[in-house]
């Protein structure tokens, strides 16, 4: 993505439709008041189409909450939403980030829309799957995403080419990753804004709280019904806070790194309280449904607490995907203070947010998820039971059953050995396979027909298409080359990581196109064979001191490279590496189609000494204003 260059804005906003035609509003809730019959809209979604706002943190636990039990962490805002809120005790997620998304996302299983892991190219939402955020535009609401993706940084997986007209974000899958600024620590970064790289002073969590309270105020002036998605990036590690006394009041009670991890919380559940008060200043509090969530099971804090649970993120025992689920809307007639305790699921928010919104899903769309809209008004309802898998496989090759619960409301079923009654034993000690065969094969049944589901056009690599208006340059990193393992932070490609890899690209139309191979990102301004230098002013800390380097280690190897060889499909070049030179540029004639992009750095008798770690494409002959363009750096 072209650092100076806007893409096209995704479209022109829609005009509610109870804007484009007031009058037959009018008439019809007349109608309603003088037969006693409500309008349909009535019933489905209150007196109007409320506003969303869906806030998701990134690796906090169930745990992780003063409301849930912790007897250590601070979250006053957060308890207050809970206990203001209708909240689910039996809400589970994928219990990795980007699964997580495109399941929340699509109202479907994440292995189903083809997001099976958070780096490999396995975590791009499938091209033609239908968002939420495509549902909220059709149904004429304004859209935003401020925050983390995690399910593509290229055309076409960007937010903005996935229903959202805002974005702003750092590195696809978080700060440091292979496509964030080369340099980002949290603390006066540079941020993606609509595919151009903007410097914004401040904490990282500031940064996307006030652009999302300012988009709020802006669409509440006006009138126009929104979908805010403010998904942070923490607090996920590595723990860096503007300021170190952040975390002293916690360092005496948990170890360094939990005491940072929490002192994250407390700072996103201020923000929380922020964001409230400022949708009630702007007069739309009661008109808005929202939402929090977190995206996977418990990290840091499990050692301190864990809501009795076994399991943290990454395994499918019951903490690895059991999160907190709130919801509140003043105006909708919900059950507030109530809980829901029966089975739910991520894929479950967006069939429901379609009924409470009256969202334009035509029969096309089939959801693996449910609406729970009749539980929100009366938990006491319960829904026929079902049985749902989560798995976290990770790997190229998927196998039935590995890494993988299948779950009723009271029974989990592990990697098809272990059988638990949560009902009886909530911390999963006591395998009970044995003594319910029935039941055992029943879910089996339900495995088979669910795997037969979801691995058609499984672990197929994305393809990023080149040469279009949408996205004039691509920038390919090692993140997303398809290889069973890849160096996806620029710290471990600053180590000289020997691992190599590929990308697939679609060719939109004929032409040349100038594929511009790197060692390192162009923000970092150093040659191939050398290292850059990493001196900034330490604006950010961890629990071992100021950030003066990468967010994710400070090592930096100089490399040998004395050539670069570049294959695109059948085509093969090598070129040498010229002096200093921080890029060797290849033109090359494609037609339109599928090609296989890989690029290698070679020493001096011509052997491999790792993958070309950064690509940037365009089509060749732009002119010298573009080329300078290109090497600007904001």
């Amino acid at each position: 993505m072209h650092e100076n260059m806007k893409s096209p804005r995704v479209g022109a906003p829609l005009r509610p439709a109870a804007a484009q035609s007031g009058w037959l509003w009018l008439l019809v809730a007349f109608a309603a008041v003088v037969t006693g019959f409500p309008s349909s809209h009535a019933a489905t979604a209150g007196p109007r189409r409320p506003n969303v706002v869906l806030v998701m943190t990134d690796d906090q636990g169930y745990g992780d909450f003063g409301c849930h039990g912790n007897p250590v962490i601070e979250t006053p805002n957060l308890d207050r939403l809970h206990a203001e809120s209708v909240r689910f005790t039996d809400f589970h997620v994928d219990p990795t980030c980007a699964p997580t998304r495109a399941a929340l996302m699509t109202g479907r299983y994440a292995h189903h829309v083809g997001v099976w892991h958070t780096v490999c190219g396995g975590n791009h939402l499938r091209r033609g799957e239908v968002t939420m955020a495509e549902l909220f535009r059709r149904a004429g609401y304004r859209t935003a995403l401020f925050g983390k993706w995690h399910l593509g940084s290229n055309y076409p997986y960007r937010p903005m080419d996935r229903g959202f007209e805002e974005w702003l974000g750092q590195g696809d899958g978080g700060t440091g990753t292979t496509d964030d600024w080369f340099d980002n620590d949290r603390v006066n970064d540079r941020y993606w804004h609509n595919g151009v790289r903007e410097a914004r002073p401040g904490f990282a969590v500031d940064v996307f709280f006030d652009a999302a309270i300012d988009y709020i105020r802006e669409r509440a002036a006006a009138e126009e019904p929104f979908f805010v998605y403010l998904a942070t990036y923490v607090p996920h590690h590595p723990h860096t806070l503007p300021d170190p006394k952040l975390a002293e009041k916690y360092r005496n009670r948990v170890p360094a790194d939990v005491a940072w991890f929490f002192a994250s919380i407390e700072y996103i559940d201020r923000r929380i309280g922020d964001l409230r008060a400022a949708l009630e200043a702007s007069g739309v509090a009661d008109d808005t449904l929202f939402i929090f969530l977190t995206d996977n099971g418990g990290t840091a804090g499990v050692r301190v607490f864990n809501a009795g649970m076994r399991g943290y993120k990454g395994q499918v025992y019951e903490g690895g995907h059991r999160v907190p689920l709130f919801i509140r809307w003043p105006a909708g007639g919900l059950a507030h203070g109530r809980e829901i305790s029966q089975l739910t699921c991520h894929f479950d928010i967006l069939p429901t947010l379609v009924e409470l919104c009256d969202l334009p899903a035509d029969g096309a769309i089939q959801f693996d998820g449910r609406s729970f809209g009749a539980q929100l008004r009366d938990p006491s309802v319960v829904l026929p039971e079902r049985i749902v898998f989560f798995e976290t496989q990770r790997t190229f090759v998927a196998h039935p059953w590995a890494q993988t619960a299948g779950m009723t409301g009271r029974w989990r079923l592990v990697n098809d050995t272990e059988l638990y009654d949560l009902s009886a034993d909530p911390a999963q000690a006591h395998n009970c396979i044995a003594d319910h065969p029935a039941l055992v094969e029943r879910m089996r049944a339900a495995h088979r027909r669910y795997w037969a589901m979801v691995t058609p056009g499984d672990r197929e690599p994305p393809r990023f298409v080149v040469g279009t208006a949408d996205d004039p340059e691509v920038y390919l990193h090692p993140s997303d080359w398809h290889l069973p393992d890849v160096p996806w932070n620029h710290a471990q490609v600053a180590a000289g990581s020997p691992l190599a890899g590929s990308w697939h690209i679609e060719v939109a139309r004929p032409g040349k196109y100038r594929f511009e191979v790197r060692r390192w990102p162009r923000e970092a301004r150093a040659p191939i064979a050398g290292v850059p230098v990493v001196a900034k002013q330490a604006d950010a800390w961890a629990f071992d001191g100021p950030v003066e380097g990468l967010i994710y280690g400070g090592e930096m190897q100089a490399l040998p490279v004395e050539a670069v060889a570049l294959h695109v499909g059948a085509k093969r070049q090598v070129r040498p590496v010229k002096g200093e030179a921080d890029a060797v540029v290849f033109d090359i004639d494609l037609e339109a189609g599928e090609y296989p992009v890989e690029g290698r750095f070679l020493d001096r008798a011509g052997r491999m000494i790792a993958g070309a770690y950064y690509i940037y494409i365009s089509p060749a002959g732009g002119s010298p204003a573009d080329e300078a363009a290109r090497q600007h750096d904001l």
